[in-house]
């Protein structure tokens, strides 16, 4: 508003000059005032940061979406895939029913899971392809999502997920619960198998962590931005990996509504929260947040599509440059902006007293769009260390 109302008044006092026949000053004055550093302030700062962002292995969608990443105070992540590499292994498969070996409950596990594309999921089947299990064909598979999932197998429907999805479905799964208890205590993440309304069994996973994710979180923190883990993990596993990397604030077994419930909580308000996520879990949350940041190596298709940025090699130890540059891309705006102001209204003084003329008004003008490309160029010669 504040360049329109200046643009407004000089063109008024352009036309006053003409219509006393001073053309010499009313040239000048249009020419030395046209916006067109104003017009190349925003873009080529936005442009170079968005550049520098993806030489890196960051896509940024635009330049709305870096300004909201430049204003964030609160971070949160998902765990696995995430804080986590997203390849959990299979350390134990646990029968509770006499009727079933442990192997028989990692076959029916991942015959339920074969379609899944949770990374728990395919570790279940990886686990049983590579102790020479074959895959066999299954009906009616369905995702319940945060929860898990269903399918017939065998001929009869099955069920693989979490304690609250068995017992949603009047599953009793006290029979494991010293088996699963010892499990949950080495931070092991598990899943229960039933079949109709009886328990099978359980499958033990855990996840490694990250080798960069503690000092990850410790650069966020120096930025300014808090972490937090948003999970639909169990409690013990989140506390876990949580206190691994220095994360107080835990929000552990939620489901992907209550997740974004979490995120919109901050959203908007004087706190700005980033998502940070790859599944199709966390797709809700993502597009809630203030900007979302979706994983593009293992992250779903859903996930990468709901997100602001892309971190395409999966390497969440750029993300403190991410913030830094877009940080550093804002300030580049508003000096261009401050300087071009600053150049055109002494170019407009200077011709309205008669010191300059068309001639060096337009070289004025000029040396205050190059400055503004310049001064922009230069974020393209920041480098991640």
């Amino acid at each position: 508003w504040a360049t329109w109302i200046v643009v407004i008044a000089l063109s008024a006092a352009a036309l006053t000059w003409i219509f006393r026949g001073e053309i010499i000053r009313a040239v000048t004055i249009l020419v030395v005032f046209c916006p067109c550093a104003f017009i190349l302030a925003t873009p080529t700062a936005v442009l170079a940061g968005i550049g520098n962002a993806a030489k890196y292995g960051m896509i940024v969608r635009s330049g709305n979406a870096l300004e909201r990443l430049s204003k964030i105070k609160r971070i949160a992540f998902d765990k696995t895939g995430t804080l986590t590499y997203g390849k959990p292994q299979v350390t134990a498969a646990v029968s509770v029913n006499n009727a079933f070996s442990d192997a028989d409950v990692l076959r029916i596990a991942a015959l339920t899971e074969q379609k899944s594309e949770h990374p728990l999921g395919k570790a279940i089947v990886s686990a049983y392809q590579q102790k020479g299990g074959i895959l066999e064909t299954t009906e009616n598979f369905r995702v319940i999502a945060g929860q898990g999932v269903s399918a017939k197998v065998d001929g009869k429907t099955v069920f693989a997920g979490k304690k609250d999805f068995m017992l949603a479905r009047d599953i009793d799964v006290a029979a494991a619960a010293s088996d699963v208890k010892a499990e949950l205590e080495k931070g092991a993440t598990i899943i229960y198998l039933a079949a109709e309304h009886t328990l099978l069994g359980f499958i033990a996973l855990r996840d490694t962590l990250r080798e960069d994710a503690k000092e990850t979180l410790e650069k966020l923190k120096t930025l300014g931005i808090t972490p937090m883990l948003l999970t639909g993990d169990n409690e013990h596993a989140a506390r876990a990996i949580a206190e691994s990397v220095g994360i107080e604030d835990v929000r552990a077994n939620l489901l992907p509504e209550e997740k974004m419930n979490v995120i919109k909580g901050y959203a908007g308000s004087s706190e700005p929260i980033c998502m940070v996520g790859d599944g199709v879990n966390d797709a809700l949350a993502l597009s809630s947040a203030d900007a979302g940041i979706a994983m593009g190596g293992i992250g779903s298709d859903i996930a990468v599509e709901s997100a602001d940025a892309v971190l395409v090699s999966d390497d969440i130890k750029r993300l403190p440059y991410l913030f830094g540059l877009m940080k550093k891309v804002m300030k580049k705006v508003q000096v261009n902006i401050i300087v071009s102001l600053i150049i055109n209204l002494t170019a407009v003084l200077l011709s309205a007293f008669g010191i300059l003329t068309p001639v060096t008004g337009a070289l004025w003008h000029n040396f205050g769009s190059v400055f503004v490309v310049v001064n922009a160029a230069l974020l393209l010669r920041l480098k991640d260390k």
